[in-house]
């Protein structure tokens, strides 16, 4: 009896550090997403991962598990020593420790902090306290002065992939449950941000997004059919992969291409991108981002930004961490068809090929993967062997109901 006490008071004890930890995160993805300036991201997040790696030392764990965690840290600290970036090693632990939260309240909890903080940016804006409400410049797009709204997010990208957040948490959480009508509210909600941002290819990602969810809602059993969840492995990661190996291959042409060559096309696509492929070349003179860039393992001079989101997961940690990553994604959606999950696995489809073009999640800001608490419980299943409970049956399960 007395150790039945102790482990439920080590697991209170576990979900209070992995709170704190997830609080943290957000708190620091809200400032990094409204204009306020805080220099010591670095420390915090140095406090995040102490807390995290507490939370996973204090649970419980077969040899199996130790051997698994214990290479993995092995292997991110490594990376972390070659490349210099911290995220892979945060990130694994992070997800270590949300092994046995509850998804669904996590997922509320994620929500609505994140309603909360983006309302408070959008409302600091509107009344001049803090941020654009617009900006106006050259977005590459042939007009030199091109207003966008940004409404205190710095960037209209940044405001419309914040929204493009909450939308994808709603589905998740309350996709199976609402009417029909509200799919259409959240439809034309998206339509008129993209009126205020010109975001057009996160735009239509949305908009794909939630006429897939409108199936789903009306059509349930799909779920156990296999094939959903084979195609979006052929489309996330596999196709994904593919787009961005074949971008950085051909990067270099964009600016020799003229209208009437055979890999013209190449060029077009570049433009609808407002020109993403042809910055992975020509940013800089060390062409960051070009397929000839990429290493086995990255190295701590592999650090500049640009879009496309897959593309600067291989060139910023490596081939070999890249490929792992795949992979992990490839195991995450064959947990999510053992648990016949499709709203996950739609998710898990908009954020990939979303990342094709944006590199919004591709990010040292864990607050912004929202996806990570659902892959933890999922590979902890996994690698415990224990059943993965679905979600509207937590509660009972936890209880021995």
């Amino acid at each position: 009896m007395a150790i039945a006490r102790t482990h439920t008071k080590l697991n209170i004890l576990v979900n209070y550090l992995f709170y704190l930890s997830l609080s943290i995160e957000l708190f620091l993805m809200l400032i990094e997403k409204s204009e306020i300036s805080f220099p010591y991201e670095s420390y915090v997040f140095r406090l995040t991962f102490a807390i995290t790696l507490l939370a996973v030392i204090l649970m419980k764990h077969s040899k199996k598990e130790w051997i698994i965690l214990c290479l993995t840290w092995v292997f991110t600290a490594v990376c972390y020593k070659l490349t210099g970036k911290n995220e892979l090693l945060r990130y694994a632990t992070f997800i270590m420790a949300s092994r046995d939260v509850n998804i669904e309240k996590t997922m509320k909890y994620i929500f609505y902090v994140c309603i909360i903080g983006y309302t408070t940016i959008i409302l600091l804006s509107l009344t001049n306290v803090l941020g654009d409400i617009y900006i106006i410049s050259d977005f590459g797009r042939g007009n030199t002065e091109e207003l966008r709204y940004v409404l205190g997010f710095g960037h209209p990208n940044s405001l419309f992939s914040s929204a493009y957040v909450i939308l994808l948490l709603w589905i998740w959480l309350y996709g199976k449950e609402v009417k029909i009508w509200h799919f259409g509210a959240v439809f034309f909600s998206i339509i008129g941000l993209y009126l205020l941002t010109s975001t057009r290819t996160a735009m239509v990602i949305g908009l794909v997004t939630i006429l897939a969810a409108v199936y789903l809602h009306i059509f349930p059993n799909i779920k156990n059919n296999y094939l959903p969840y084979v195609i979006s492995c052929l489309i996330v990661p596999i196709f994904s992969v593919a787009c961005s190996i074949f971008a950085a291959k051909n990067s270099y042409l964009t600016v020799f291409l003229k209208e009437g060559d055979r890999d013209y096309w190449i060029k077009r696509l570049d433009n609808l991108l407002t020109n993403r492929i042809y910055y992975l070349y020509y940013s800089n003179d060390r062409h960051s981002g070009s397929l000839e860039t990429w290493s086995l393992f990255s190295n701590s001079a592999s650090t500049e930004y640009f879009d496309m989101g897959w593309v600067r997961i291989f060139y910023w940690y490596g081939i070999i961490p890249g490929s792992i990553i795949t992979l992990l994604i490839i195991v995450f959606l064959w947990c999510c068809w053992k648990q016949k999950d499709l709203w996950t696995v739609l998710l898990i489809l908009s954020l990939g090929v979303y990342t094709i073009i944006e590199a919004t999640f591709v990010s040292r800001y864990i607050g912004r993967n929202i996806l990570l608490p659902v892959f933890g419980v999922y590979i902890g299943k996994l690698l415990t062997s224990s059943p993965i409970v679905p979600i509207k049956y937590q509660k009972d399960y936890q209880k021995g109901t």
